[in-house]
């Protein structure tokens, strides 16, 4: 009987969270999340910088049609790019660029991604370089062009050999002056 009464008991649990779900998440659930993710000082509470972009992306999972998916993704990313989840990054970026691919920041987000943590990080320049191209490729007007280009020209190197690269550069435009 006891053992009856516990098989019930484990039955009617587990049915009750299957028949709940999850919470379906609202934007204002997301902006709650979202004002108590930074510090005083305004840098990221890494205490909750994971569960804050996990609630900005069961959002986007829930409601992939609204108008504000795409900006929530995003969000998403730059939390999982500063905290320098890799996975996570790459994840929620490659969502971004499928599922968004009009967004005025998907570019934005694929640069954060091959420079924060292809090339700076992880200093897998192949990553970076496909990426940087893709950009060029998919994204010829954008803004961010300029950046990436740059990027693509510094690629691999120090920040020594990009300072003396600029210098030596500056120095052939006053010698063009004179």
């Amino acid at each position: 009987m006891k053992k009856t009464l516990k098989l019930m008991l484990f039955a009617f649990l587990a049915f009750s969270m299957f028949a709940c779900g999850e919470k379906k998440l609202n934007e204002e659930d997301l902006k709650k999340a979202e004002a108590t993710l930074f510090n005083d000082d305004k840098t990221i509470n890494p205490d909750l910088a994971a569960q804050t972009a996990e609630k900005f992306c069961r959002f986007v999972e829930q409601n992939p049609e609204s108008p504000a998916a795409p900006s929530w993704l995003f969000k998403a990313l730059s939390i999982y790019i500063t905290t320098k989840d890799f996975a996570k990054s790459e994840e929620v970026c490659n969502k971004l660029v499928e599922n968004y691919p009009d967004y005025s920041y998907t570019p934005t987000g694929m640069f954060m991604l091959a420079n924060c943590i292809y090339d700076t990080e992880q200093h897998d320049l192949d990553k970076a370089r496909a990426m940087y191209e893709k950009i060029l490729k998919d994204y010829p007007d954008n803004e961010i062009v300029p950046s990436v280009e740059k990027s693509i020209e510094y690629l691999g190197m120090t920040p020594d050999e990009i300072m003396t690269k600029i210098q030596l550069s500056q120095m052939e435009v006053e010698e063009g002056v004179w």
